[in-house]
């Protein structure tokens, strides 16, 4: 199979489909590999590097996309990309359709064969590939947070671990998934005052056991959101539903009863956010203010940290890459995990999460595939 990789041409995204190193496995498999010139170099994987591991360079994202029979990605394509795939090529990237019609529809009228990172399961029922750039954002969360507390940036001018007499910040996580665990631990490290809600009971007594009472464990209700945001200084919303858009758990009312210049970030953004007020940011410019409460909502929030990010990616995306190029439609009848992750296959919507929310008929993905 040839396989393309393109640069990504999401605003600060620096992160690229595969490695080198992924490269020479495709290649060293028996495949073909082209990447785009440059898709790497921001994050020090070289032109060089990759030819040495085998790939072929070429000039544009248009001769990627006109000669490969899969495209590797990070972000979702863009419209232009979208318009670029064709009927039985292959996408593998993240796509996070549900709050994004207009992509749907574009790859639905592309006819590929579209596989979602963030929907593809393992067999514990996690998110293997989503898994590491949740860690990578959880992380993220509690460094920007912390950076837009201070009073320069629009904050409260609080420091989150405190000092010797004085009072640490309160940080409070929605959600007690990778995201938030990653968000606690780094919040804990850093000597806040932290609390986690979760609605899975077997989930906060895993939590519980493991922070030992450094982190507060409670069941999530309205009414304890409501409680714990307006004490807050920092909310690190971090709740998912794979392949569905995000519950909103923060009202405008609420956002508008919060300390002024606390600071909210909204690691669900991907999926349409999980608080009323959210709306996709940048790194260009990441954050904005609603009612003196400070947003943060990075649509690609490990896109900051991108070399770290793609070499955790391609740990954990290389393995399906790879069984993809050998066999797409069998390895798609046969890895049921993998066959979670087709979300459109030849114009029809494969997830139901997703023809749910944007209002598609559904076809199961063994039906669209046997089609």
């Amino acid at each position: 199979m040839l396989i393309g990789v393109p640069k990504e041409i999401k605003n600060h995204e620096y992160r690229v489909g595969l490695t080198p190193s992924s490269v020479n496995e495709l290649v060293k498999r028996g495949h073909k590999v082209i990447v785009e010139r440059m898709a790497g170099l921001a994050i020090d994987f070289t032109d060089a590097e990759y030819s040495q591991a085998g790939a072929e360079m070429v000039d544009s994202a248009g001769e990627v996309f006109s000669r490969a029979d899969m495209i590797v990605k990070v972000k979702e394509p863009q419209p232009a990309e979208c318009k670029m795939l064709r009927e039985g090529q292959i996408l593998y990237t993240y796509l996070h359709l549900a709050p994004d019609p207009q992509q749907t529809k574009l790859l639905v009228e592309s006819g590929a064969t579209c596989v979602a990172y963030e929907t593809v399961t393992d067999n514990q029922a996690g998110l293997p590939l989503l898994a590491p750039m949740s860690e990578v954002a959880g992380r993220m969360s509690v460094q920007a947070g912390a950076h837009h507390l201070e009073k320069a940036q629009g904050g409260r001018g609080v420091l989150l671990g405190g000092v010797p007499g004085v009072a640490p910040a309160k940080v409070l996580v929605i959600g007690g998934g990778v995201v938030g665990d990653n968000a606690a631990a780094m919040s804990v490290g850093m000597g806040a005052d932290v609390t986690i809600l979760d609605r899975s009971i077997p989930r906060l007594r895993e939590l519980d056991a493991k922070y030992e009472g450094r982190a507060r464990c409670v069941y999530s209700t309205n009414a304890a959101i409501e409680d714990y945001a307006l004490e807050a200084d920092l909310v690190i919303g971090a709740v998912l539903i794979p392949g569905a858009a995000a519950p909103k758990l923060l009202s405008r009312d609420l956002i508008g009863r919060m300390k002024k210049g606390s600071v909210v970030v909204d690691v669900a953004i991907d999926q349409g956010g999980c608080f009323e007020t959210s709306k996709a940011t940048t790194h260009e410019q990441p954050t904005y203010v609603v009612d003196d409460v400070v947003h943060y909502c990075v649509a690609n929030m490990p896109g900051g940290v991108a070399r770290t990010a793609t070499i955790a990616l391609n740990n954990a995306t290389l393995p399906y890459a790879l069984a993809l190029a050998d066999d797409p439609i069998s390895s798609l009848f046969r890895d049921k995990n993998l066959q979670n992750g087709l979300n459109i296959h030849k114009g029809k919507v494969t997830y139901k999460a997703v023809a749910d929310a944007l209002e598609y008929q559904y076809v199961a993905a063994d039906e669209a595939l046997k089609a």
